[in-house]
Protein backbone atom coordinates (compact mmCIF):
# COMPACT_ATOMS: atom_id res chain seq x y z
CA UNK A 1 0.00 0.00 0.00
CA UNK A 2 1.18 3.34 -0.87
CA UNK A 3 0.67 6.48 0.71
CA UNK A 4 0.83 9.81 0.70
CA UNK A 5 -0.12 12.13 3.94
CA UNK A 6 -3.95 10.91 4.80
CA UNK A 7 -4.54 9.09 1.75
CA UNK A 8 -3.58 5.38 1.18
CA UNK A 9 -3.81 3.72 -2.26
CA UNK A 10 -3.64 -0.31 -2.83
CA UNK A 11 -0.65 -1.28 -3.99
CA UNK A 12 -1.61 -2.71 -7.84
CA UNK A 13 0.57 -6.19 -8.49
CA UNK A 14 1.93 -6.81 -11.95
CA UNK A 15 3.44 -10.23 -13.34
CA UNK A 16 5.44 -10.72 -16.35
CA UNK A 17 6.61 -14.11 -17.45
CA UNK A 18 9.97 -14.81 -19.32
CA UNK A 19 9.72 -17.31 -21.49
CA UNK A 20 12.84 -19.00 -23.61
CA UNK A 21 13.40 -22.70 -24.80
CA UNK A 22 16.88 -24.33 -24.34
CA UNK A 23 19.16 -24.54 -27.73
CA UNK A 24 21.08 -26.58 -29.01
CA UNK A 25 24.90 -25.90 -27.26
CA UNK A 26 27.22 -24.85 -30.06
CA UNK A 27 30.59 -25.80 -30.17
CA UNK A 28 32.89 -22.20 -28.51
CA UNK A 29 35.15 -20.60 -31.42
CA UNK A 30 37.85 -20.56 -28.16
CA UNK A 31 37.84 -21.64 -24.37
CA UNK A 32 37.63 -18.02 -23.48
CA UNK A 33 34.22 -17.58 -24.57
CA UNK A 34 31.83 -17.55 -22.02
CA UNK A 35 28.61 -20.20 -22.50
CA UNK A 36 25.89 -17.39 -21.20
CA UNK A 37 22.90 -19.67 -19.42
CA UNK A 38 21.30 -16.43 -18.25
CA UNK A 39 20.89 -14.04 -21.13
CA UNK A 40 17.93 -12.20 -21.50
CA UNK A 41 16.75 -13.21 -17.95
CA UNK A 42 18.86 -10.76 -16.34
CA UNK A 43 17.86 -7.83 -18.67
CA UNK A 44 14.75 -8.47 -17.50
CA UNK A 45 15.63 -8.96 -13.90
CA UNK A 46 17.25 -5.39 -13.89
CA UNK A 47 14.42 -4.22 -15.83
CA UNK A 48 11.86 -4.85 -12.62
CA UNK A 49 14.30 -3.22 -10.12
CA UNK A 50 13.86 -0.27 -12.25
CA UNK A 51 9.92 -0.37 -12.78
CA UNK A 52 9.45 -1.22 -8.50
CA UNK A 53 11.71 1.80 -7.72
CA UNK A 54 9.36 3.65 -9.98
CA UNK A 55 6.75 1.58 -8.72
CA UNK A 56 7.03 2.67 -4.79
CA UNK A 57 5.61 6.07 -5.55
CA UNK A 58 2.95 5.10 -8.08
CA UNK A 59 1.56 2.13 -6.31
CA UNK A 60 2.58 -0.68 -8.80
CA UNK A 61 4.75 -3.42 -8.44
CA UNK A 62 6.33 -5.78 -10.59
CA UNK A 63 7.39 -9.66 -10.43
CA UNK A 64 8.69 -11.48 -12.57
CA UNK A 65 8.65 -15.66 -13.59
CA UNK A 66 11.39 -17.18 -15.90
CA UNK A 67 10.18 -20.53 -17.73
CA UNK A 68 12.95 -22.98 -19.79
CA UNK A 69 11.18 -25.31 -22.33
CA UNK A 70 13.31 -27.89 -22.81
CA UNK A 71 14.60 -27.62 -26.63
CA UNK A 72 12.70 -30.85 -27.37
CA UNK A 73 9.78 -29.34 -25.48
CA UNK A 74 6.12 -27.44 -27.05
CA UNK A 75 6.50 -24.15 -26.01
CA UNK A 76 2.68 -23.76 -26.99
CA UNK A 77 2.24 -25.75 -23.40
CA UNK A 78 3.87 -23.43 -21.65
CA UNK A 79 3.02 -20.52 -22.70
CA UNK A 80 -0.90 -21.98 -21.75
CA UNK A 81 0.25 -22.51 -18.43
CA UNK A 82 1.21 -19.19 -17.93
CA UNK A 83 -1.92 -17.75 -18.99
CA UNK A 84 -3.54 -19.99 -16.76
CA UNK A 85 -1.64 -18.69 -14.31
CA UNK A 86 -2.88 -15.13 -15.01
CA UNK A 87 -0.12 -13.90 -16.78
CA UNK A 88 -0.81 -11.39 -19.36
CA UNK A 89 2.51 -9.83 -20.09
CA UNK A 90 5.29 -12.37 -21.51
CA UNK A 91 8.67 -11.72 -23.01
CA UNK A 92 9.76 -14.41 -25.10
CA UNK A 93 13.19 -15.84 -26.44
CA UNK A 94 12.25 -18.03 -28.83
CA UNK A 95 13.07 -18.73 -32.07
CA UNK A 96 10.68 -16.99 -35.12
CA UNK A 97 9.33 -20.40 -36.52
CA UNK A 98 8.28 -21.22 -32.61
CA UNK A 99 7.00 -17.39 -31.63
CA UNK A 100 4.59 -17.35 -34.58
CA UNK A 101 2.46 -19.72 -33.34
CA UNK A 102 2.98 -18.02 -29.69
CA UNK A 103 1.70 -14.78 -31.07
CA UNK A 104 -1.39 -16.24 -32.66
CA UNK A 105 -2.69 -17.98 -28.87
CA UNK A 106 -1.69 -14.27 -26.95
CA UNK A 107 -4.30 -12.89 -30.04
CA UNK A 108 -6.74 -15.46 -28.25
CA UNK A 109 -5.80 -14.96 -24.79
CA UNK A 110 -5.35 -11.21 -24.94
CA UNK A 111 -1.68 -11.38 -23.79
CA UNK A 112 0.90 -9.02 -25.12
CA UNK A 113 4.63 -10.67 -25.98
CA UNK A 114 7.93 -8.69 -26.19
CA UNK A 115 10.05 -10.39 -28.22
CA UNK A 116 13.67 -9.85 -27.14
CA UNK A 117 16.18 -12.16 -29.53
CA UNK A 118 14.46 -12.70 -32.97
CA UNK A 119 15.92 -10.49 -35.75
CA UNK A 120 13.83 -12.20 -38.90
CA UNK A 121 12.40 -9.48 -41.13
CA UNK A 122 9.46 -11.41 -41.65
CA UNK A 123 8.11 -10.87 -37.86
CA UNK A 124 8.17 -6.83 -39.00
CA UNK A 125 7.35 -7.20 -42.42
CA UNK A 126 4.96 -10.03 -43.39
CA UNK A 127 3.86 -11.79 -40.46
CA UNK A 128 2.59 -8.56 -38.68
CA UNK A 129 0.64 -9.92 -34.94
CA UNK A 130 -0.93 -6.83 -32.69
CA UNK A 131 -0.06 -9.04 -30.25
CA UNK A 132 3.83 -8.94 -30.45
CA UNK A 133 6.30 -5.69 -29.79
CA UNK A 134 9.60 -6.06 -31.16
CA UNK A 135 12.36 -4.56 -28.53
CA UNK A 136 15.08 -6.52 -30.18
CA UNK A 137 16.33 -4.52 -33.71
CA UNK A 138 15.78 -6.38 -37.20
CA UNK A 139 18.29 -7.40 -39.51
CA UNK A 140 16.63 -4.92 -41.85
CA UNK A 141 18.07 -2.19 -39.13
CA UNK A 142 20.94 -3.79 -38.61
CA UNK A 143 21.93 -3.90 -42.21
CA UNK A 144 20.70 -0.40 -42.96
CA UNK A 145 22.88 1.23 -40.32
CA UNK A 146 25.24 -0.61 -41.87
CA UNK A 147 24.85 0.58 -45.18
CA UNK A 148 24.99 4.16 -43.80
CA UNK A 149 28.37 3.66 -42.37
CA UNK A 150 30.03 2.68 -45.55
CA UNK A 151 28.14 4.70 -47.63
CA UNK A 152 29.42 7.91 -45.99
CA UNK A 153 33.31 5.83 -45.82
CA UNK A 154 32.71 5.36 -49.98
CA UNK A 155 33.20 1.54 -49.25
CA UNK A 156 30.52 0.96 -51.90
CA UNK A 157 31.82 -2.34 -53.39
CA UNK A 158 30.86 -5.12 -51.13
CA UNK A 159 31.96 -8.66 -51.23
CA UNK A 160 29.54 -10.71 -49.39
CA UNK A 161 30.01 -13.83 -47.68
CA UNK A 162 27.44 -15.83 -46.03
CA UNK A 163 26.85 -18.81 -43.82
CA UNK A 164 24.07 -21.58 -44.79
CA UNK A 165 22.15 -21.76 -41.32
CA UNK A 166 18.74 -20.21 -41.14
CA UNK A 167 20.05 -16.51 -39.30
CA UNK A 168 23.36 -16.30 -41.78
CA UNK A 169 20.65 -16.68 -45.12
CA UNK A 170 18.01 -13.97 -43.18
CA UNK A 171 20.75 -11.45 -42.20
CA UNK A 172 22.16 -12.02 -45.55
CA UNK A 173 18.98 -11.26 -47.15
CA UNK A 174 18.86 -7.69 -45.37
CA UNK A 175 22.42 -6.82 -46.16
CA UNK A 176 21.26 -7.39 -50.27
CA UNK A 177 18.29 -5.29 -49.41
CA UNK A 178 20.47 -2.34 -48.12
CA UNK A 179 23.19 -2.17 -50.55
CA UNK A 180 20.47 -1.86 -52.91
CA UNK A 181 18.53 0.40 -50.91
CA UNK A 182 21.88 3.15 -50.36
CA UNK A 183 23.29 2.20 -53.84
CA UNK A 184 26.31 -0.29 -53.13
CA UNK A 185 27.39 -2.70 -55.62
CA UNK A 186 27.43 -6.34 -54.39
CA UNK A 187 30.95 -7.21 -57.07
CA UNK A 188 30.90 -11.01 -55.36
CA UNK A 189 28.90 -13.18 -53.31
CA UNK A 190 29.98 -16.52 -51.81
CA UNK A 191 28.48 -19.22 -49.42
CA UNK A 192 30.90 -20.57 -46.64
CA UNK A 193 30.16 -24.48 -46.92
CA UNK A 194 33.12 -25.53 -45.45
CA UNK A 195 32.48 -28.33 -42.64
CA UNK A 196 36.01 -28.53 -40.97
CA UNK A 197 37.22 -26.50 -38.08
CA UNK A 198 38.31 -22.86 -39.93
CA UNK A 199 40.73 -22.15 -36.82
CA UNK A 200 43.27 -25.05 -38.66
CA UNK A 201 43.24 -23.78 -42.24
CA UNK A 202 42.11 -20.63 -42.21
CA UNK A 203 45.44 -18.76 -43.36
CA UNK A 204 45.31 -21.71 -46.54
CA UNK A 205 41.81 -20.96 -47.45
CA UNK A 206 40.87 -18.01 -46.75
CA UNK A 207 42.88 -16.04 -49.33
CA UNK A 208 41.87 -18.06 -52.31
CA UNK A 209 38.18 -18.36 -51.21
CA UNK A 210 38.08 -14.26 -51.19
CA UNK A 211 39.98 -13.62 -54.39
CA UNK A 212 37.61 -11.88 -57.01
CA UNK A 213 37.23 -8.77 -58.67
CA UNK A 214 38.04 -5.65 -56.71
CA UNK A 215 36.05 -4.95 -53.58
CA UNK A 216 36.38 -2.15 -50.41
CA UNK A 217 34.97 -3.91 -47.43
CA UNK A 218 34.45 -7.77 -47.27
CA UNK A 219 30.86 -8.53 -45.43
CA UNK A 220 29.59 -11.10 -43.51
CA UNK A 221 26.65 -13.18 -42.42
CA UNK A 222 27.90 -15.44 -40.13
CA UNK A 223 25.87 -15.55 -36.84
CA UNK A 224 27.02 -18.42 -35.40
CA UNK A 225 30.55 -17.33 -35.65
CA UNK A 226 31.73 -20.03 -37.44
CA UNK A 227 34.23 -18.92 -39.82
CA UNK A 228 33.90 -15.12 -39.64
CA UNK A 229 36.33 -14.36 -37.16
CA UNK A 230 39.02 -15.78 -39.29
CA UNK A 231 38.32 -13.50 -41.94
CA UNK A 232 40.71 -10.66 -40.99
CA UNK A 233 43.99 -10.54 -41.77
CA UNK A 234 43.28 -13.36 -44.32
CA UNK A 235 41.88 -11.84 -47.18
CA UNK A 236 43.23 -11.96 -50.82
CA UNK A 237 42.88 -8.16 -50.16
CA UNK A 238 43.61 -6.07 -47.37
CA UNK A 239 39.95 -5.00 -46.33
CA UNK A 240 38.10 -4.11 -43.72
CA UNK A 241 35.45 -6.82 -42.32
CA UNK A 242 31.86 -6.07 -41.13
CA UNK A 243 28.56 -7.42 -40.54
CA UNK A 244 28.20 -10.03 -37.93
CA UNK A 245 32.26 -9.97 -37.35
CA UNK A 246 34.54 -6.98 -37.08
CA UNK A 247 32.59 -3.90 -37.45
CA UNK A 248 29.07 -5.44 -36.01
CA UNK A 249 25.61 -3.27 -35.92
CA UNK A 250 24.34 -3.88 -32.52
CA UNK A 251 21.66 -2.96 -30.08
CA UNK A 252 24.11 -2.80 -27.04
CA UNK A 253 27.96 -3.02 -26.44
CA UNK A 254 29.72 -3.38 -23.65
CA UNK A 255 32.27 -0.14 -24.22
CA UNK A 256 28.97 2.14 -24.68
CA UNK A 257 29.18 4.13 -21.95
CA UNK A 258 27.61 7.91 -23.69
CA UNK A 259 24.47 9.40 -22.21
CA UNK A 260 24.60 7.90 -18.84
CA UNK A 261 24.79 4.58 -20.24
CA UNK A 262 28.10 3.70 -18.35
CA UNK A 263 25.84 4.07 -14.89
CA UNK A 264 23.50 0.92 -16.66
CA UNK A 265 26.57 -0.78 -17.30
CA UNK A 266 27.63 -0.96 -14.05
CA UNK A 267 24.55 -1.61 -12.47
CA UNK A 268 24.22 -4.42 -14.29
CA UNK A 269 27.42 -5.96 -14.77
CA UNK A 270 27.30 -5.98 -10.57
CA UNK A 271 24.33 -7.74 -10.79
CA UNK A 272 24.74 -10.32 -13.34
CA UNK A 273 28.75 -10.56 -12.81
CA UNK A 274 29.06 -9.89 -16.89
CA UNK A 275 28.21 -7.89 -19.45
CA UNK A 276 25.48 -6.98 -20.91
CA UNK A 277 24.18 -8.50 -24.53
CA UNK A 278 21.58 -7.28 -27.18
CA UNK A 279 18.92 -9.72 -25.45
CA UNK A 280 19.71 -8.56 -22.46
CA UNK A 281 19.32 -4.78 -23.35
CA UNK A 282 16.43 -5.98 -24.95
CA UNK A 283 14.66 -7.51 -22.21
CA UNK A 284 15.37 -4.53 -20.20
CA UNK A 285 13.77 -2.20 -22.76
CA UNK A 286 10.90 -4.78 -22.65
CA UNK A 287 9.72 -4.35 -19.21
CA UNK A 288 10.99 -0.56 -19.50
CA UNK A 289 8.22 -0.14 -21.91
CA UNK A 290 5.93 -2.28 -20.22
CA UNK A 291 6.49 0.18 -16.63
CA UNK A 292 6.20 3.66 -18.82
CA UNK A 293 3.16 2.85 -20.55
CA UNK A 294 1.57 1.57 -17.39
CA UNK A 295 2.84 4.65 -15.29
CA UNK A 296 1.96 6.78 -18.08
CA UNK A 297 -1.26 5.43 -19.35
CA UNK A 298 -2.73 4.72 -15.82
CA UNK A 299 -4.08 1.46 -16.93
CA UNK A 300 -2.79 -2.26 -16.57
CA UNK A 301 -5.34 -3.83 -19.31
CA UNK A 302 -3.40 -5.07 -22.25
CA UNK A 303 -5.78 -3.32 -24.80
CA UNK A 304 -5.08 0.17 -22.79
CA UNK A 305 -1.43 -0.56 -22.67
CA UNK A 306 -0.89 -1.89 -25.95
CA UNK A 307 -2.71 1.42 -27.68
CA UNK A 308 -0.36 3.54 -25.28
CA UNK A 309 2.72 2.16 -26.39
CA UNK A 310 1.72 2.25 -30.32
CA UNK A 311 0.38 6.49 -29.82
CA UNK A 312 2.49 8.96 -30.13
CA UNK A 313 2.50 9.63 -26.23
CA UNK A 314 4.88 6.91 -25.38
CA UNK A 315 8.79 7.16 -25.06
CA UNK A 316 11.53 5.74 -23.52
CA UNK A 317 14.77 6.91 -22.45
CA UNK A 318 17.38 3.96 -23.42
CA UNK A 319 20.84 5.72 -23.22
CA UNK A 320 21.38 6.25 -26.67
CA UNK A 321 21.07 10.01 -27.22
CA UNK A 322 17.17 10.17 -28.22
CA UNK A 323 13.87 8.89 -26.77
CA UNK A 324 12.95 5.51 -28.13
CA UNK A 325 9.29 4.50 -29.34
CA UNK A 326 7.21 2.07 -31.09
CA UNK A 327 6.40 1.81 -34.79
CA UNK A 328 2.51 1.40 -34.92
CA UNK A 329 2.34 -0.38 -37.99
CA UNK A 330 4.67 -3.34 -36.73
CA UNK A 331 5.68 -2.33 -33.14
CA UNK A 332 8.91 -2.44 -33.88
CA UNK A 333 10.64 -0.33 -31.46
CA UNK A 334 13.04 2.52 -33.44
CA UNK A 335 16.15 2.93 -31.64
CA UNK A 336 20.00 3.72 -32.52
CA UNK A 337 22.22 0.91 -34.08
CA UNK A 338 25.55 0.68 -32.13
CA UNK A 339 28.08 0.03 -35.04
CA UNK A 340 31.19 -1.69 -32.56
CA UNK A 341 34.00 -3.82 -32.97
CA UNK A 342 35.18 -5.75 -29.79
CA UNK A 343 36.22 -3.42 -27.80
CA UNK A 344 34.98 -0.03 -29.08
CA UNK A 345 32.39 2.36 -30.33
CA UNK A 346 33.04 3.01 -34.16
CA UNK A 347 29.52 5.40 -34.70
CA UNK A 348 25.93 5.43 -33.30
CA UNK A 349 23.76 5.04 -36.40
CA UNK A 350 21.47 6.66 -38.34
CA UNK A 351 23.40 9.69 -38.58
CA UNK A 352 21.23 12.56 -38.55
CA UNK A 353 22.02 14.00 -42.00
CA UNK A 354 19.93 10.71 -43.46
CA UNK A 355 16.97 12.38 -43.57
CA UNK A 356 13.14 11.30 -43.09
CA UNK A 357 9.65 13.43 -42.94
CA UNK A 358 8.87 11.90 -39.28
CA UNK A 359 12.09 10.52 -37.48
CA UNK A 360 15.66 9.73 -38.57
CA UNK A 361 15.25 7.04 -36.83
CA UNK A 362 12.88 5.10 -39.03
CA UNK A 363 15.71 5.49 -42.10
CA UNK A 364 16.55 1.86 -40.96
CA UNK A 365 14.32 -1.06 -41.28
CA UNK A 366 11.33 -1.41 -43.23
CA UNK A 367 9.47 1.99 -43.24
CA UNK A 368 5.87 2.22 -43.09
CA UNK A 369 5.27 2.42 -47.13
CA UNK A 370 7.58 -0.36 -47.47
CA UNK A 371 6.18 -2.78 -44.88
CA UNK A 372 3.02 -4.73 -45.41
CA UNK A 373 2.18 -4.55 -41.89
CA UNK A 374 -0.32 -1.33 -42.54
CA UNK A 375 -2.19 -0.19 -39.50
Amino acid sequence: MVCSGAVCAQTIDIKLAFLSQAKEKQPALSNLDAVLTDEGIQGARLGVKDNNATGQFTGHRYALRYIEAPATADVAVAFKQLVDEGYRYVLTDLRAATLSPIAQLAIEHKVLLFNVSASDDALRFASCNDSVFHTIPSYAMRADALAQFMLKKRWTKWFLINGSDHEDLAFSKALKRSAKRFGMSLVAEKTWAFQHDARRTAQAEIPVFTQGPEYDVVVVADIKGLFGEYLSMNSWLPRPIVGSQGAVPRAWHRTHERWGAAQMQNRFYKQAGRWMTDVDYAAWLAVRSLGEAVTRGQSIKTDDVRSFMRSDQFSLAGFKGTKLSFRPWSQQLRQPILLATDRSIVSVLPHKEFLHPHTYLDTVGYDRPESQCQK
